[in-house]
């Protein structure tokens, strides 16, 4: 079943809208008026609500929430923003929905795996989870300039015009905020109800707080009983969610997936791991067992609210979801996040030299001999300490320059964006002036320190990507425990300072983990490499690839040069130049989707009334 669900205000006009969705297979839930709410499909297990007197909250997600314990918290709320109070310190990854005598708050999560979006139908506000669901409804066309910003690498959606998607006239809500209607559907303040914490913890006070999130985090993937899958590639981020599922599932089942590179030694962890849960189902798949990255991609069409890079993992994660289902699991857990929250970004230099020069010397001459960066350049880029307004200005003049590598090209705000070697002069210029234009606006970052919003930016594609992810893979569902929000404000409240050890690796997971995973598996010191398998792909899958270059949309929209993608693909292009591949690939397969479906994304997801 497609999950969606559509809120609306608490006005007559809104009724007219409850009625294109009300169907057979529906949901719904009224304001206290006893008028259409929350209309949509969702897993009922997923789905705890309370009322007291014109109050009526919903926490839809994965959650340990009672709902008595709800009600008795909202008893007191009367301003929608005091709804917090019912969630307040409750772990997970949930949306939380409020109506107050018809006054609304709807938030997601602070790191995009649970977003909000916003149009209007026939001229009535409305919200909900997806932004398809939306585009559907209104007949929302795609919208170029957020394509051509996709095709960047790194991507930087997530910060730049973070408030608008791929559809024209479908916003989003800032992860950090709440969305808030009048009774009568007028945008209420803004509101914010998260922000990133201040990096001021030690390593063990800010260890003691990953703990506690962490587990927690992972018992509201095991609480619901029966049988749960994870990842147990080797690393370490995987394997220690491996063993905090251990502890309260009934049973788990682990995949591990080899790569073909012989120095890739994540299978030497994985099987010390496995040695150590001899009561888990350990399933092991080697290159041949399971689809190469890009197997199928150019047949691919997915029915998602915008571009996916993962189209690349597609074949492949299907497969492993197919396989996990097989033994009964409900969930998986992957450890995505964990390297953006526990590896903090050199950035943090930048940071420290403006308060700790000399401990910031001190440091910074142990990571330039590890990063094996010239003294003076990396001088320049520490002491370069620019706004962040400043930073999208110059990204925007340097997205056509070669990608900047190594230890520089990891200083600034986040890393800088560059246009593929195959974008169209037309479309840089218009990477350019989207960049130009965020910059006009005078945006903050989001967060003061620039490692902090690094990292939040890196978590927050990440959990986008999870969230787009799961609309479209069949089998359980995927969780990534890391980006749940209380595990991101507890890794980020470290100094990073203390965070960074040389020669050792991620000591703020060590250190939080020490005692529930064995010892041995916490003192890995490095992290396989994938990229034997990338070029495998590439050679074996590299006619499909091809495929979708003749008649490319990409290129009808004057945002790619077909040709140089073609000559790109054919002649082995250094790793950099294919870096923003699955970027390029994403976008063709998702044009391609609506081509086939028709306006409107998700259409397939709402009942004929609403189309």
């Amino acid at each position: 079943m497609e999950n969606w669900w559509v809120m609306l205000p608490d006005s007559a006009a809104a009724a007219a809208v409850a009625g294109r969705l009300c169907r057979e297979g529906t949901r719904s839930v009224p304001h206290a008026s006893g008028r259409p709410w929350l209309v949509g499909r969702w897993d009922a297990r997923q789905e705890v609500s309370a009322q007291a007197g014109e109050v009526r909250v919903v926490v839809l997600g994965r959650s340990t929430a009672r709902a008595e314990t709800l009600r008795r918290r909202i008893e007191r709320v009367r301003r929608p923003a005091e709804a917090e109070r019912a969630v307040a310190g409750l772990p997970g990854s949930f949306h939380l929905l409020a109506s107050v005598a018809g006054r609304v708050w709807a938030r997601g999560t602070a790191s995009a795996a649970r977003r909000v979006f916003t149009t209007r139908v026939a001229g009535v506000p409305v919200a909900a989870d997806r932004a398809d669901v939306l585009a559907a409804l209104s007949g929302a066309d795609p919208d170029p300039e957020m394509l051509a910003l996709r095709l960047l690498h790194p991507p930087v959606t997530s910060t730049v015009h973070a408030g608008r998607t791929y559809w024209r006239t479908v916003h989003a809500v800032p992860a950090h905020q709440a969305l808030v209607w009048e009774r009568d559907g007028r945008p209420g303040p803004a509101a914010r109800w998260w922000s990133p914490p201040e990096p001021h913890l030690s390593l063990p006070e800010a260890a003691a707080a990953v703990r506690i999130a962490l587990t927690d985090a992972v018992g509201t993937c095991t609480a619901g009983g029966g049988t749960v899958s994870a990842d147990l590639s080797g690393g370490l981020d995987s394997t220690s969610l491996c063993f905090l599922a251990a502890r309260g599932a009934e049973h788990l089942v682990t995949v591990h997936w080899e790569g073909r590179d012989p120095d890739n030694d994540d299978a030497v962890w994985a099987a010390r791991a496995r040695a150590a849960l001899p009561s888990a189902t350990h399933l092991i798949l080697t290159g041949e067992e399971s689809p190469d990255w890009f197997a199928g991609v150019g047949r691919l069409r997915l029915p998602s609210e915008e571009p996916c890079a993962w189209v690349r993992d597609f074949a492949k994660q299907s497969d492993l979801l197919r396989r996990v289902a097989g033994h009964g699991s409900r969930l998986h857990l992957s450890g995505g996040g964990g390297d953006e929250l526990f590896t903090p970004f050199p950035s943090y230099l930048q940071d420290l030299a403006a308060t700790q020069p000399l401990r910031a010397w001190s440091r910074l001459r142990r990571q330039r001999h590890q990063w094996r960066a010239g003294r003076l350049a990396v001088v320049r880029g520490v002491l370069r300490r620019t706004s962040y307004r400043q930073w999208l200005l110059d990204a925007a003049g340097h997205v056509a320059r070669t990608p900047p590598s190594g230890f520089t090209g990891m200083l600034g705000w986040q890393p800088e964006p560059r246009a593929p070697s195959w974008a169209t002069p037309e479309a840089v210029a218009t990477m350019s002036e989207a960049l130009r234009t965020a910059a006009a606006d005078s945006p903050e970052p989001l967060a003061p320190q620039r490692s902090v919003h690094c990292a939040l930016q890196q978590v927050r594609e990440g959990g986008n990507t999870v969230r787009v992810l799961n609309q479209t893979l069949t089998g359980p569902p995927t969780a990534l425990p890391y980006t749940d929000d209380a595990v991101v404000t507890a890794a980020l409240s470290v100094r990073p300072l203390e965070a960074v050890r040389p020669g050792t690796f991620k000591p703020l997971l060590s250190a939080a983990l020490t005692g529930l995973v064995p010892a041995p598996v916490l003192a890995r010191p490095s992290k396989g490499a994938y990229d034997a398998d990338f070029y495998h792909a590439l050679r074996r899958h590299r006619g499909q690839l091809l495929a979708l270059t003749e008649d490319s949309l990409l290129a009808r929209a004057g945002l790619i040069d077909a040709e140089r993608l073609r000559r790109a693909l054919h002649f082995h292009a250094a790793p950099a130049e294919l870096d923003p591949l699955p970027y390029t690939v994403g976008c063709e397969v998702w044009l391609r989707s609506l081509q086939d479906d028709g306006p409107g994304c998700a259409p397939h997801l709402l009942p004929e009334g609403a189309r």
